[in-house]
């Protein structure tokens, strides 16, 4: 995937789903609310089946897997034809291990060093992460001045309030949050409130 692709996304619902059972509901529920892509992170037992039920259950949505630290979970991620995976920091065994399995590959960067690295090996978007912890706009920002041609997706403490702030910096492409899978809701069920978040979220793109 490249910056056109996600620029197409907009926002990126960041999922981390404990039940299985909870995982086509809500990529339903999240669809029905306009998003149309999903990042569901590998941060519980459930994340793998849940990744295949939505696979094979909703259609029309591009896939992605989320905290991607090995080369393991690519090549998992490469035999379950993922749209994309994304991992939380960058490491050249990574893009390396990625290119080779064909995984369209978005690390994570926080740092200059981190995003010469990508460069190194022919990359040229990144996901900007912890966005928030890292230095937020301040930081994207000053990145924009050396790095005039690096996209980020920023992702980490970034809010429904906060951000639009961010899809106006020339340099993001997209922005990834946790809000639009609010915990409560799924817990409790309801698919319609968490559909409603995702309405009201872009209906401010």
């Amino acid at each position: 995937m490249h910056r056109s692709d996600y620029e197409a996304l907009g926002v990126m619902p960041v999922m981390v789903i404990d039940k299985v059972e909870q995982a086509v509901p809500l990529a339903e529920s999240l669809k029905k609310g306009g998003v149309k892509a999903l990042e569901i992170t590998l941060r519980t037992e459930s994340a793998w089946d849940a990744i295949k039920a939505i696979k094979n259950e909703v259609e029309g949505m591009k896939i992605g897997i989320g905290t991607v630290v090995n080369t393991d979970q690519l090549k998992k991620a490469a035999a379950l034809d993922v749209d994309f995976a994304i991992s939380p920091g960058i490491s050249s065994t990574l893009i390396k291990s990625a290119q080779d399995l064909g995984v369209a590959f978005l690390p994570g960067v926080a740092t200059s060093s981190d995003i010469i690295t990508g460069i190194e090996h022919g990359l040229s978007e990144f996901k900007f992460f912890p966005a928030e912890a890292a230095g937020g706009i301040p930081m994207l920002k000053s990145f924009a001045g050396p790095f005039s041609d690096i996209s980020f997706c920023p992702t980490g403490g970034i809010s429904i309030d906060t951000f639009t702030n961010y899809l106006a910096l020339p340099n993001v492409m997209c922005v990834g949050g946790s809000w639009l899978a609010d915990k409560a809701l799924m817990d409790a069920g309801d698919w319609d409130g968490i559909s409603a978040i995702a309405e009201n979220t872009y209906q401010q793109i």
